[in-house]
């Protein structure tokens, strides 16, 4: 087993969970005054995102996936008005990025006080921190992730997504209901390029923040693995040597095209919302014509 950053920080009994508390309620607080107090905020849907969070039934977990518009997107994606943001027992468990919220003890110590889990870029999936994402949702958690994989400011079509977030979906014990979430303003509220190649020193205000929640995704894993597992036959592919620990034992080629169907699938709904979401905006600005 690999060392595990901090992992102590990050356990819910650190401390009587007074730390965990002051961070989330902190940052939280900084979410809810960018996003509802000093942007234009509008939610769609809003209503389901909050049942999921609330109440789920016993021991099923709940992965959001979002488009990834800024490096604030997480905590503004849950600063709107009536979001428990502050609770720090409902708060979402993340994935992020080691190099950038994990490269000092204090940063280290800030972020998993967050609920945060450290994820290497380009580690691949079955690296020890991934294990501990499935540790939180083999308990009933919330997890969310940006399984485009980076940052794109860009208003284009959802990328291509790393598999990461399909492999956590498929191994985990009991299946998570997943819940796609698209988002825009954000790039505006903290663009990467402000002044001379380099983001704000603080968020931005003013902006015009929209965040399209969909619908809970309706995902057939034994189906889907079995159809794995048929279209593997006829596919060979240079070996990584992954174990075979995905439910059903599927070999490494029937993983692949597995993470590749449940990736592909969250993608074209992602690219929906995103359609959708272009098409809202026109209409909520007709209106206000």
């Amino acid at each position: 087993m690999g060392r595990r950053i901090m992992e102590w920080a990050a356990r819910s009994d650190y401390m009587g969970g007074i730390p965990r508390k002051m961070v989330i309620m902190a940052v939280g607080g900084l979410a809810k005054a960018v996003v509802s107090l000093l942007n234009n905020t509008t939610v769609h849907n809003a209503d389901t995102l909050l049942r999921l969070v609330r109440s789920r039934p016993p021991g099923v977990p709940l992965v959001t996936v979002s488009n990834h518009m800024s490096t604030m997107d997480d905590p503004f994606l849950w600063g709107f008005k009536g979001f428990p943001i502050t609770d720090a027992k409902l708060s979402r468990w993340a994935l992020a990025a080691e190099d950038i919220c994990f490269k000092s003890s204090m940063l280290s110590y800030f972020f998993r006080l967050g609920k945060c889990i450290p994820i290497t870029r380009g580690g691949g999936i079955y690296q020890e921190h991934m294990n501990e994402a499935l540790e939180r949702l083999s308990e009933g958690e919330w997890l969310h992730t940006f399984p485009e994989g980076k940052v794109s400011q860009e208003d284009a079509p959802i990328r291509r997504l790393k598999w990461g977030t399909a492999s956590l979906i498929a191994r985990a014990p009991v299946t998570p209901i997943v819940l796609p979430i698209v988002h825009s303003g954000f790039e505006q509220v903290m663009p990467e390029n402000f002044y001379r190649g380099k983001r704000p020193p603080f968020p931005l205000w003013s902006k015009n923040i929209k965040i399209i929640v969909g619908e809970p995704m309706e995902l057939d894993l034994p189906k889907m693995r079995q159809m794995a597992m048929s279209l593997s036959r006829n596919i060979s592919h240079p070996t990584l040597g992954w174990p075979s620990t995905c439910p059903g034992g599927l070999d490494e080629a029937a993983q692949r095209c597995l993470y590749n169907a449940i990736s592909e699938k969250i993608q074209n709904v992602m690219e929906t919302l995103r359609t959708f979401a272009r098409s809202f905006s026109k209409s909520k600005d007709q209106n206000l014509c």
